[in-house]
Formats: C-alpha cells, sequence, structure tokens
C-alpha cells in the first residue's frame, strides 16, 4: 500500500535464507471485491432488535456509574440507536451502485479529473472514537466519466462504516479502479483522530495521511508527482 507511513528500522537487514529470493512486488495489495464492491451487510441479515441495542446502552450508561433513571437520561439509548443509524448507513449501501452511472460526453478529455476537499467524518473501529478530514481523489478517464458527487458520496459509504484510515483509502481506491476502469486512480485522505487527540497520548491537532495510487499514478511518478501538486495547489 501506498502509505506515507513507514516503519524506521535500524542495523543491518536480515538476510534472506531463500537460496533464489524472488523481487518485492511493489503492487499494492489486492483486496477482496466484497470490501468495496457490495453493501457489508444485507437487509435480512439478523441482527439484534431495537430495544436490545437500547439496552446494551443502557447497560454501558450504568458502567459508566450514571443513574439511568435521572431526567436526562431516560431518552439517551433511543438517541444513541438513532444517531447509530445515521452514523453508520453506509453498511448497507452498496459502492458499486454508486458508481455505475457514466457520461461519454467528453469531448476528447484526456487528462485526470481531481476532486479535493471532500470532507468526511468516520468512526475508527478500534475505539469506536470519529476521525475526520478531507479525501482527494483523482481518475484518468476512459470514454466515460462518473459525476463528481458520485465520488463524494463513495467516501461517505466507506465513511459511515467503522474504519482504519488505511483500510477507507484503499477501499476508495479500489471501488474506482474496478467499476470505472480508469488508467489510474490516485487517492490521498488525510484527517484528525480524537481517539490519538482526546485520549491515550492526548496530541491535538496531529494530522495523518494516507495514499494510494493505481495505474498511471502508480507507473508514472510525474503523474504522481503533479496529482500531490494539484491537490495542494500554490493558491491554496
Amino acid at each position: 500500500m501506498d502509505a506515507l507511513i513507514k516503519t524506521l528500522r535500524t542495523g543491518k537487514p536480515l538476510e534472506s535464507k531463500a537460496a533464489d529470493p524472488k523481487p518485492l512486488d511493489s503492487r499494492a495489495a489486492e483486496l477482496d471485491p466484497s470490501d468495496y464492491l457490495d453493501a457489508a451487510v444485507r437487509e435480512d441479515q439478523p441482527r439484534p432488535s431495537r430495544a436490545e441495542a437500547e439496552q446494551a446502552v443502557h447497560t454501558l450508561l450504568a458502567y459508566m456509574g450514571e443513574n439511568t433513571a435521572r431526567e436526562g437520561l431516560i431518552d439517551t439509548p433511543r438517541r444513541v440507536v438513532e444517531a447509530f443509524d445515521e452514523l453508520f448507513q453506509g453498511y448497507r449501501q452498496c459502492p458499486a451502485e454508486v458508481l455505475n452511472r457514466t457520461f461519454g460526453e467528453t469531448a476528447g478529455y484526456d487528462d485526470f479529473v481531481l476532486v479535493r476537499d471532500i470532507a468526511f467524518t468516520s468512526h475508527c473501529e478500534h475505539h469506536m472514537m470519529p476521525f475526520y478530514g478531507k479525501a482527494h481523489i483523482a481518475y484518468v478517464p476512459v470514454e466515460r466519466v462518473v459525476g463528481l458527487s458520485k465520488l463524494a458520496r463513495l467516501v461517505d459509504i466507506f465513511a459511515r462504516r467503522l474504519q482504519t484510515q488505511e483500510h477507507l483509502t484503499a477501499q476508495v481506491a479500489a471501488a474506482i479502479d474496478e467499476v470505472l476502469k480508469p488508467r489510474g486512480v490516485a487517492v490521498m485522505i488525510e484527517a484528525e483522530h480524537t481517539c490519538m487527540s482526546v485520549r491515550g497520548v492526548a496530541k491535538h491537532g496531529a494530522s495523518t495521511l494516507t495514499t494510494r495510487f493505481t495505474g498511471i499514478f502508480r507507473d508514472n511518478h510525474a503523474e504522481q508527482a503533479r496529482f500531490h501538486s494539484m491537490v495542494r495547489g500554490a493558491s491554496r
């Protein structure tokens, strides 16, 4: 994965014991298509009832030490479950359907299309705390283009699931690559994670940046550099 997060190593590298070591494959690891093309859950998939979900919130409030009978908390379990229905609606939405409608009237356009500063909010799968930021997406179309709002919608579908930023980045790129079959895709996501800024090390303002490149953006460093330059933009 083309993530701008690298492990620092010290000392001499370990020698391979293989008699004829193969060169490392620089391509990004493949995702399971069901991970980025389908809804994450089926409508008929068994789930706990709303009453059971509200009872779980009630239990958590009691675990915190709250008086669950006080006026301010009487309706909190219901409100939390309703908020979850909204915040995590991406589980029941299909990414492929969002990208399926394309347009062929491009007048021979042969450069990449860039949509930057797509704001999103997601939730970390480790602590269920929000992380939020912006996504920047570019792709080089082949004859047909997708509506610009669909790229923003795609980000929302994946963001409205429990996530890691790395996985979110990879899913967005893979879905565009598979459905639109462009000459290349570039995705950059920058975000602040509240599980890092308001708990744990509590480093407010620290941001995380991840990228994923396919096709021409992966193979042509000049195109990759141009994407970075246009995302950052001298006028911004």
